[in-house]
């Protein structure tokens, strides 16, 4: 403590104002010279390399560190309006996940949710949308969201530690494309102790780093308030979400997905009452993500199975982006909010309807009790039978048709006399419930164009209530329609049913138009139904979107256009591939008529009943016959005859004039482009366009199809002038001045006419040349004046030229030199940079209907997908929670094939796996269950089939699945249902080839007997049954049990099956002959997909398939009987006999004497007479004896004891000496290490002087 006082009462350091130094340091300032920069011209040497080696170091680690940051560049294919970002939120049960999602909400959108379910969609910033979407814990839903998320948010139970969830959501990211993944730690507010936390934190942090990468961010919630995250910290965590990027991943990016939000049932309720178990037609809402989808093509829903797709149609974007302003914050009306499975969302727009969610709580609306059944409720609605209803039927469609029924000219009346009505509409934006005025009668045009600027930030609120207006006349008027169409209201749109009311003021000006026989005004009409007045808003804004319209629509709009042409008198027919655009159309018009009836026909769904048909079928001929006129009836009438030869050319003309439009026939029906008159043209509804004959204008050149070719017939060849006009076509006609003989003759005169004949220098001159003198004294003075402008001219280009050439030679210049530190990845950016551009550019003044037809629908757009023929188990077990991922397939995805794959047994999973066991596999888009072979190449290529998967190393395996793109990863489970104890991923590996080139064999030994030897030949039985598989293996190499080996020669007639063989060695009738072969095995065509979400809806995670033998034997109590030759024995051998060796007596001779069999006899008793007698001896003899035994177990003893210490002195005196050497050693090493040190110290100190250029020390 003593020491650090004196510190406290140092004086701090006075700088100096005045002296030398100071003043340096003022004139330093004035003049602005950086410090460093004065201190190098000052001092150079200081700056200087030190260490050229030191200074290579430095430089290499730099660039290293610089390289480490690069990325493959990439085209940047994302649209302008990019789809929202999936973010999925993952982590074991009660971990906190809703509360996490609920909290960002909160914080982006200032909305509360009660209850996050299916994907929400959030606007959280100018340029980006958010959609969270929570994973449960079950297994298909973890493999589905891995391969559609953006961005995973991992929570982490702090207070427990990893779980086993977590890692195997890391492992099937790993395998689909790993997207980008930031942890978040929870439950941190349970530590008591400040210091077991951050051990904890570190903790989870570093192991949390080996699973994703080195640096990867981790997120802490410290803890609860009021059963909410904190405020800043959920903040902080919204701010990295918000500002993230992300790579592209492959599978993602060239494959279209559509992460659904919203799903409609558009079955025929009818067809449902009929039967409930039969096919439902589904309408799936979402974002198309990845790349662009084409219609009509197919699609895979994981956990469902492939579909073909009827119709896709692009609608307005339900949670769009703010509008591009410089501002720093969204208000409150763009911080929007869409979740339509959670029933937040106010309006959804669907392709022929709009829904308004209004809250019972809020709205009060008075109705009068009417009986709650539905076939109760139409018959009371219902005052006349079918048969006078049909009777009395004069409906048609547009102008031209049959007056208006008694009942409807009441209600006309009584709507326009009504006045202004009140309803209360809820608003969801400023949480207050609006009274809102409506009106029955037509709003004029000119009110909804001239929107100004401070309006448009209320415009989805005004298009809310308009369409709720709208909404509500229906409403009146369905109320007194036919039986089956209450029925169908509920839930098909108008357009579906095949019936097309005209509204009332339409139908008022149509009587005018009637009775008064005035010429046709277009005014703005009431749009037919909620989608054209959405399209006429959306127009009048400016947009121009035709997204709403589909194939029913379209159908309207023509048939509205041909009943204009025909009050006009100008018919147009039905554009096909073939014809031209502005043919006329009174050849065809019988056809027309049958068009429309069959198109009505057509456009009906199945619910309507044969009645309607016929009245429908009875309507549409009223409207042909009625708005055709007289035309029809010349058509109809007998005299075919007249004018044969007239008809006859202007078929031909006809024929000539329909060229094959190409682009029709590439991309189908093509919209017709606006051009510049699109602003002029008027619009009735919002969707019928009033058609005008372009006057002079049938065929542009720079039209998108010039392809079409119109021969003029208007043209008398008999006249001088349309003569002269094909002239240059022929030899004889008037041709350029580079291309006419007469012209190219003269020039060559020119050329080659004058020159000198050697031998006589005598000068030819040509005919030119001879002119050209005759004329010179006359043309003298025009020339001199023409030479003057020609020169002035001739000074101009010069410099242009130069001009032109010093420019391209700067240019050079600049791209040499300027771009010095330009290396070839920035030159790969700039590449990719261009390219991104060039795309986004190619379409981008194209309208998104006409852009649709060629790209398809491109990725940020808000489809509408139609798929027929789902399970009807998928719409009545319908559970929001799980998420519906359309996939769609490449051209040959859809098929089913023989894979080869390279797999590996994950490490982690507890048991090896077995061949011909059925596993489910997580391939592209799809789960299914699959049977696959396992196997592995050997050195000669052959592959052999392997029982069970190697422990730690890849092996091969071949399924019967879906194809799928090479170098596609997949992992392996054995069960989808519940959760297990142990790891649930089975096995990963990678997709290598698409064929069945691969034959997998198994080895197959066969056996046989000998049954006669004779030297090294012997004759084999048992092992084939006949003559001709004997042929088959002849020449195959045999062996022994003991190792001897031979060859199969040729078969025996008898017995069958018997066959010679010759061995290196002779035979034994106790050996087994054995032969190896190798047979191939074929692969089980199984191929089952994983249709968990057809289950009940408590049941979605209980899917099971296929069992495995052993599964089998245990839930039936079979137990294997052990084969008895496989079953362990007693091994009992009889004892064997051998001959007795015999040596030929001329080899013995040969012998060494050692190895010589001795000739020896055993030897017999000794006889008695040979024996040694016993020795008795005396007492005095016995007496010395004992005394000697004494004396030598004395001495023994001694020594024994001299022995052991003298042992002991020599082992200590071992250790000793091995202490002494160790010392030694060490003595040396120092003595070695001192001696090193010091001649490094000196290279160093020479190879310092040597770079330094200093002399060499001697």
């Amino acid at each position: 403590m003593e020491g650090k006082e004196p510190k406290k009462e140092q004086k701090r350091h006075q700088q100096k104002h005045s002296g030398p130094k100071a003043e340096r340091k003022k004139s330093r300032k004035q003049l602005g010279t950086p410090a460093g920069d004065d201190e190098r011209k000052r001092n150079p040497k200081a700056f200087a390399v030190q260490s050229a080696v030191r200074m290579a170091k430095t430089f290499h680690r730099a660039q290293d560190l610089k390289a480490k940051k690069h990325h493959i560049p990439l085209v940047d294919r994302t649209p302008l309006e990019p789809p929202p970002i999936v973010v999925v939120v993952v982590g074991p049960p009660k971990v906190g996940k809703s509360t996490l999602i609920r909290c960002l909400i909160k914080n982006f959108t200032r909305q509360k949710l009660a209850d996050i379910c299916g994907p929400v969609t959030i606007v959280s910033g100018k340029k980006r949308r958010l959609t969270f979407i929570e994973c449960s814990n079950d297994i298909n839903t973890m493999i589905d969201l891995a391969k559609v998320a953006d961005l995973v948010l991992m929570l982490i139970d702090a207070s427990f530690g990893f779980e086993m969830e977590t890692f195997e959501f890391l492992n099937i990211c790993q395998v689909h494309g790993f997207p980008r993944i930031m942890g978040v730690l929870t439950h941190l507010d349970s530590f008591r102790n400040n210091k077991a936390l951050r051990k904890t934190k570190k903790r989870l942090k570093h192991r949390f780093w080996t699973e994703v990468y080195q640096g990867a961010k981790l997120f802490y919630l410290s803890g609860m308030v009021y059963g909410e995250y904190q405020t800043q910290e959920v903040k902080n965590l919204g701010r990295f979400i918000s500002v993230m990027k992300f790579r592209p991943l492959v599978w993602q990016q060239s494959h279209p997905y559509v992460v659904a939000d919203r799903m409609e049932d558009l079955t025929d309720p009818e067809m449902v009452r009929v039967d409930p178990k039969c096919d439902r037609t589904v309408s799936l809402y979402g974002y198309l993500r990845g790349t662009y989808l084409k219609n009509k093509g197919q699609v895979h829903i994981p956990g469902v199975g492939d579909f073909a797709v009827a119709d896709i149609s692009f609608l307005p974007d339900p949670c769009a982006l703010p509008e591009a302003q410089k501002k720093r914050a969204l208000n409150e009306k763009e911080r929007l909010l869409y979740a339509p499975m959670a029933g937040v969302g106010g309006v959804v727009y669907d392709k022929d309807a709009v829904y308004i969610d209004l809250p019972g709580g809020h709205v009060n609306q008075e109705q009068e009790v009417r009986p709650t059944t539905e076939l109760v409720q139409s018959l009371i609605s219902t005052h006349t039978t079918l048969d006078a209803k049909m009777a009395a039927s004069k409906v048609s469609l547009f102008t031209g048709a049959a007056a208006l029924t008694p009942g409807e000219v009441e209600e006309e009346e009584n709507e326009l006399t009504s006045g202004p009505q009140e309803s209360r509409v809820w608003d969801p934006e400023t949480q207050r419930e609006r009274r809102k005025a409506v009106f029955t009668e037509e709003e004029d045009d000119d009110d909804s164009e001239g929107r100004s600027e401070e309006e448009g930030d209320e415009e989805g609120e005004s298009e809310e209530e308009g369409e709720e207006d709208e909404e509500g006349n229906k409403r009146e008027e369905e109320e007194e329609t036919v039986l089956k169409n209450k029925a169908k209201d509920k839930t098909e749109p108008k357009e579906k049913q095949g019936i097309k009311t005209i509204p009332p003021a339409k139908r008022q000006k149509m009587e005018e138009r009637k009775l008064g026989k005035e010429p046709v005004v277009e005014v703005p009409a009431f749009a037919d139904s909620e989608d054209e007045l959405e399209m006429s808003e959306e127009e009048e804004g400016g947009k121009g979107e035709q997204e709403s319209e589909g194939e029913e629509s379209d159908s309207e709009g023509e048939e509205d256009e041909e009943d204009s042409a025909v009050e006009k008198g100008d018919l147009k027919p039905i554009d096909s591939g073939h014809c031209s655009e502005e043919e006329d159309a009174s050849d065809s018009i019988e056809d027309d008529c049958e068009t429309n009836v069959s198109g009505k026909e057509g456009k009906k769904s199945n619910a309507t009943s044969k009645m309607e048909e016929e009245d429908e079928e009875m309507e549409g001929g009223e409207l042909c016959y009625e708005s055709a006129g007289n035309i029809l009836s010349i058509q109809r009438s007998l005299r075919w005859k007249e004018g044969l030869q007239q008809k006859a050319s202007e078929a031909f003309l006809r024929q000539q004039r329909s060229a094959p439009n190409l682009r029709k026939l590439v991309y189908g029906t093509v919209a017709e482009d606006d051009g510049d008159g699109g602003e002029d043209e008027e619009e009735l509804g919002g969707l019928f366009r009033v058609s005008r004959p372009e006057k002079g204008k049938k065929h542009r050149a720079d039209g998108v199809d010039c392809s079409r070719f119109d021969p003029d017939a208007a043209r008398n060849w008999d006249l001088e002038e349309m003569l002269d006009s094909i002239r240059d076509c022929f030899v004889t006609g008037k041709w350029e001045d580079d291309q006419d003989a007469a012209t190219l003759l003269k020039e060559d005169e020119e050329l080659y006419g004058e020159f000198e004949d050697l031998e006589t220098g005598e000068v030819h001159k040509g005919k030119a040349a001879k002119q050209k003198d005759q004329a010179k004294e006359e043309s003298d003075d025009d020339e001199e004046e023409e030479e003057e402008k020609l020169m002035n001219v001739d000074d101009e280009t010069q410099k242009n030229k130069r001009l032109e050439k010093k420019r391209r030679l700067k240019e050079r210049f600049d791209t040499e030199y300027d771009d010095g530190d330009a290396t070839y990845f920035d030159d790969l950016k700039e590449e990719m940079q261009k390219q991104a551009e060039l795309n986004r550019a190619e379409f981008e003044d194209v309208d998104d209907e006409t852009r649709v037809q060629y790209e398809g629908f491109r990725p940020g757009m808000y489809v509408r997908v139609e798929i027929p023929s789902l399970p009807c188990e998928f719409v009545t077990n319908f559970d929001p929670h799980y998420p519906i991922i359309l996939g769609a397939l490449g051209a040959s995805e859809g098929n089913v094939g023989y894979l080869q794959m390279r797999l590996k047994k994950h490490r982690w999973h507890s048991r090896i796996l077995k061949t011909r066991d059925p596993l489910i596999l997580s391939l592209g888009w799809r789960r299914f269950q699959t049977i696959p072979l396992y196997h592995i190449e050997d050195h000669n290529g052959r592959h052999r089939l392997l029982k069970y998967t190697p422990q730690h190393m890849h092996c091969g395996a071949t399924i019967w699945g879906p194809i799928t793109p090479q170098g596609t990863g997949f992992l392996a489970v054995q069960s989808v249902a519940g959760t297990k104890t142990s790891f649930r991923i089975a096995a990963t590996g990678v997709v290598l080839d698409l064929d069945k080139s691969v034959t997998i064999v198994k080895k197959l030994k066969l056996i046989g007997y000998p049954y006669k030897i004779y030297k090294n030949t012997s004759f084999i039985k048992g092992m084939f049954n006949t003559v001709l598989e004997v042929a088959k293996f002849e020449g195959g190499s045999i062996r022994t049990v003991s190792g001897v080996r031979g060859q199969i020669k040729k078969a025996l007639s008898t017995p069958a099956g018997a066959y010679r063989a010759t061995f290196e060695d002779r035979l034994l009738m106790s050996d087994i002959v054995f032969l190896r072969s190798w047979y191939p095995v074929s692969v089980p065509q199984l191929y089952n997909p994983v249709t968990s979400l057809l289950m009940p809806a408590g049941q979605k995670d209980s899917w099971s398939g296929m069992r495995t033998v052993g599964q089998l034997k245990h839930d039936l109590g079979v137990r294997n009987k052990p084969n008895t030759d496989s079953l362990y024995k007693p091994v009992v051998r009889a004892q064997r006999h051998f001959n007795k060796l015999h040596i030929p007596r001329e080899l013995q001779k040969a012998l060494p004497f050692k190895s010589k069999p001795k000739q020896d006899q055993p030897k017999g008793k000794m006889p008695k007479d040979l024996q040694r007698p016993a020795v008795i001896r005396e007492p005095h003899e016995r007496k010395v004896a004992a005394l000697l035994n004494a004396l030598s177990a004395v001495h023994n003893y001694k020594s024994k004891k001299a022995h052991t210490a003298q042992h002991a002195k020599h082992k200590d005196f071992l250790r000793q000496r091995s202490k002494a050497e160790e010392d030694k050693l060490k003595r040396q090493k120092e003595a070695k290490k001192k001696l090193y040190r010091m001649m490094g110290q000196k290279e160093k100190k020479s190879q310092r002087s040597s770079l330094k250029g200093a002399p060499l020390d001697d």
